[in-house]
């Protein structure tokens, strides 16, 4: 396992698109539901344990070698919002290429032929980390964390929230984080005796809705 590697794979300078999405937050903004440092963490929370869980969950049972197929579909059993479907699928695509860039393998070469247009950004994650030589917990650790740093960074922008009190929302949240993120583990370590049934499908109503809302938008900031 090389620490090194995880540091690439989280960084938010790695070019795999990320910057380009909200995760949610653009519409959060609109809607009036994130107003401040206070409204983000409680939107960031909420998103951590639906959407973080679940692609926690994802990136690590792929880092343990669960089919990559299997869990594509199993992502988009648990993403109801052709909108979030979408822009899975576009950060997937954008993820590979830099993951291939990086940690050329078999195995993410195979993905790329078998899903053109993208497999769901995740599964990607977890291919790219199972590449590099790390662990389901690192996997986990990176997709849950780009979940909620994601709405942190755009909301400085479209609020010009203090980029101080956005990252303190990130640091408070980093031990419920940790939580998620075994809870995750776990849940993969079940698949290969229950299926991709055990993975989580925590819901998020109201993100999906947004989505399919904010993709109706003449003007968007983020794409997501």
């Amino acid at each position: 396992m090389s620490r090194a590697a995880l540091l690439v794979l989280a960084d938010g300078r790695f070019p795999a698109g990320g910057h380009a999405h909200s995760g949610g937050a653009e519409a959060a903004v609109r809607a009036g539901r994130i107003t401040s440092a206070a409204t983000l963490e409680d939107f960031c929370r909420g998103r951590l344990h639906t959407a973080g869980l679940v692609a926690g969950a994802l990136a690590a049972a792929a880092v343990l070698g669960v089919e990559p197929a299997a869990l594509d579909a199993a992502a988009d059993a648990r993403t109801p919002s052709p909108a979030l479907r979408n822009a899975a699928r576009r950060l997937g695509r954008q993820l590979t290429r830099a993951a291939r860039a990086c940690w050329p393998s078999p195995e993410l070469e195979a993905l790329a032929q078998e899903f053109p247009r993208g497999a769901h950004q995740p599964v990607v994650l977890g291919l790219a980390a199972r590449a590099a030589g790390l662990t389901p917990g690192d996997a986990a650790h990176c997709a849950a964390y780009e979940c909620v740093s994601g709405p942190a960074t755009a909301t400085v922008r479209l609020l010009s929230l203090d980029p101080f009190d956005a990252t303190g929302v990130l640091a408070r949240l980093a031990p419920e984080l940790d939580r998620v993120v075994d809870r995750a583990v776990r849940a993969a370590r079940r698949v290969a005796d229950e299926g991709v049934g055990a993975l989580p499908a925590a819901s998020a109503p109201l993100l999906e809705s947004s989505a399919e809302w904010h993709a109706a938008w003449p003007v968007r900031l983020f794409a997501s």
